[in-house]
């Protein structure tokens, strides 16, 4: 009988590991309360008047993160103001990846002209619920009478190395049709970038 068990808890863990974790389209994603860089504790609750948010897993040390940083700034340049600001978290263990330490996200955001949260995810609580798995990670929300529902789930565009040379801006897109009132139609990409440090 405990081979049984043994047997159905193992292949339960198998199909888990398979099917992959965290929020899928149409869930309703929990808040959070993450650090800031500027020492403040952030959670989605704080933005009375978003319509929702282009949450954005990302850190320092991700050759794909450190590409894809001004078109981060300027997705929170074109829709903060729509409704829907950027909200970086960076997910990654500081003991693997020292670089991504609280200190160098700060100055980097300096360096750099972060116009948006950059939150440290410390304990790793956070990301395992959104699934994310790579740094860049994108998760368009809308904030709804039900809670903020997943509506996107990907990457930012379809071209990492070069953005002048991007044909299709999934986060645009999504937000775009968001905005209109209209249906996501492309739901989910795969996300390029560096897996996420443990």
């Amino acid at each position: 009988m405990s081979l049984l068990v043994l047997v159905v808890l193992i292949s339960a863990f198998t199909v888990n590991l398979k099917s992959g974790g965290g929020y899928k389209i149409g869930d309703v994603a929990e808040d959070f309360k993450l650090k800031n860089i500027d020492g403040k504790m952030v959670s989605l609750s704080d933005y009375k008047d978003a319509k929702g948010f282009i949450v954005t897993f990302t850190c320092n040390t991700c050759p794909y993160a450190v590409m894809y940083e001004d078109r981060i700034i300027e997705l929170n340049r074109k829709y903060a103001s729509k409704g829907y600001p950027v909200v970086a978290i960076m997910p990654n263990n500081v003991m693997v990846k020292p670089g991504d330490a609280l200190p160098e996200m700060k100055k980097r955001a300096d360096e750099k002209g972060f116009n948006f949260p950059y939150l440290i995810d410390a304990d790793q609580s956070v990301y395992p619920k959104y699934g994310a798995t790579k740094t860049p990670h994108i998760f368009v929300l809308e904030k709804t009478s039900k809670g903020n529902v997943v509506e996107y789930i990907g990457a930012i565009d379809n071209n990492y190395k070069d953005a002048s040379a991007v044909t299709t801006k999934y986060v645009e897109d999504a937000v775009d049709a968001l905005l209109k009132g209209e249906e996501v139609l492309e739901k989910e990409t795969k996300a390029i970038g560096c897996s996420i440090k443990v």
